[in-house]
């Protein structure tokens, strides 16, 4: 039997773990038998100093999308999202600060909840011989934001906050732009209310692009109005966002398919600004279509795009609050995304990912994480100044 020792940090200290071993805390060496032969090993071995015990492995440390480095965003003594010495130094020339954030709110899905717990991390894997993560934009993970699961009320106001906080962050070289861009990851499709009203606050009135099986512009009489505080949904946000004056009357949805609640709601949603591309004009059309159709309805305006992996069919994203069947691949869902290269995205969202739901491949998990960093792709391939 091979036997190893290996160590973790507990309360208290070091506590050592493993198949049979000796330690001795009064000994500068340990002993460690494998494959029943006994090899001493000197803690003050010389040789040791090559190992590299901080860089040297991706499964240490705090998980983070894409293995980002996680500068401390939130806090009060943090100027900047900036990377500090200790972390990864901006290579020269670097332009912008790409942040992503993890809202962790579901508990106004009308469905399943659980978007909350939305896995963020992804290699980084590279299409069309091109890394997004490295090229000259500073990227950073910055963290969750700090919600209460209590009252969905002073949640937002949680989350309205933590928006504006990292958007008022300097940017890594404000050459082209002082505003940083973020994605947002989770939970449920509500949390873009905060992310639009950060970024009407940093870069004026956006068109959206609308990923999604469902409209999202009820009126909150329609769902959601036995109160005030019902009114504010996943169905009703963008409805509210129009209200607030936040969105332009040039956004689109894409991918929908699902019902609708009262004839009314067409007409309402075509008050709140949207076209719609159904999922089944991709079998009557194509991608190309859909792409050149996105690119013309928002033409030069600044672009959030928010994609609520719902916007997948059932079989791709089973880990998702309201399924509807009929919907796009995750492979159609990509081509889409990359061919809105050019548009000038300052901001966009993946939501309504519950792995608690996903199957043991978790397909709906690592689709997220896909188009998450093809979201970042866009706003790399296109800097924008505010």
């Amino acid at each position: 039997m091979r036997s190893f020792v290996f160590f973790s940090l507990g309360i208290g200290g070091v506590v050592a773990h493993g198949i049979p071993h000796s330690f001795s805390s009064s000994s500068s060496s340990f002993w460690v038998s494998s494959n029943n032969r006994g090899h001493l090993t000197s803690l003050d071995d010389p040789t040791e100093d090559d190992i590299d015990i901080v860089t040297g492995s991706q499964f240490h440390g705090l998980k983070t999308f894409a293995s980002l480095p996680y500068p401390s965003c939130l806090t009060r003594n943090t100027l900047s999202c900036r990377l500090s010495p200790d972390d990864q130094e901006p290579a020269m020339g670097r332009q912008e600060l790409e942040s992503e954030v993890n809202a962790l709110e579901d508990s106004i899905t009308t469905r399943v909840t659980a978007p909350r717990f939305q896995l963020t991390r992804c290699n980084g894997w590279l299409l069309a011989d091109e890394d997004a993560l490295h090229e000259w934009a500073t990227i950073v993970d910055c963290g969750d934001a700090t919600l209460t699961w209590l009252d969905n009320t002073v949640a937002f106001k949680h989350l309205d906050k933590a928006h504006r906080v990292i958007s008022g962050r300097p940017t890594a070289n404000d050459t082209v732009a002082t505003v940083p861009r973020i994605l947002t990851l989770g939970g449920d499709h509500s949390t873009t209310l905060s992310a639009l009203r950060s970024t009407f606050q940093r870069w004026g009135q956006v068109s959206v692009i609308h990923f999604d099986s469902h409209i999202d512009t009820w009126s909150p009489d329609v769902l959601g109005g036995i109160s005030d505080y019902a009114g504010l949904n996943h169905g009703t946000f963008l409805h509210i966002a129009h209200e607030e004056g936040l969105i332009r009357n040039t956004s689109i949805h894409a991918g929908t398919r699902g019902p609708i609640i009262m004839h009314s709601d067409r007409d309402n949603d075509k008050r709140c600004g949207f076209a719609v591309i159904t999922a089944r004009d991709i079998d009557k059309h194509g991608s190309d279509w859909i792409i050149s159709t996105i690119k013309a309805r928002v033409g030069n305006s600044r672009v959030y795009i928010s994609v609520d992996i719902d916007v997948l069919d059932p079989a791709f994203a089973p880990g998702t609050g309201t399924a509807e069947p009929g919907g796009w691949s995750t492979r159609e869902l990509l081509t889409i995304i990359d061919g809105l290269r050019g548009l000038s995205v300052v901001g966009a969202d993946v939501v309504e990912v519950s792995p608690v739901y996903d199957n043991t491949g978790e397909t709906t998990v690592l689709a997220a994480a896909q188009v998450g960093l093809s979201l970042i792709s866009l706003m790399v391939a296109r800097p924008v100044s505010d």
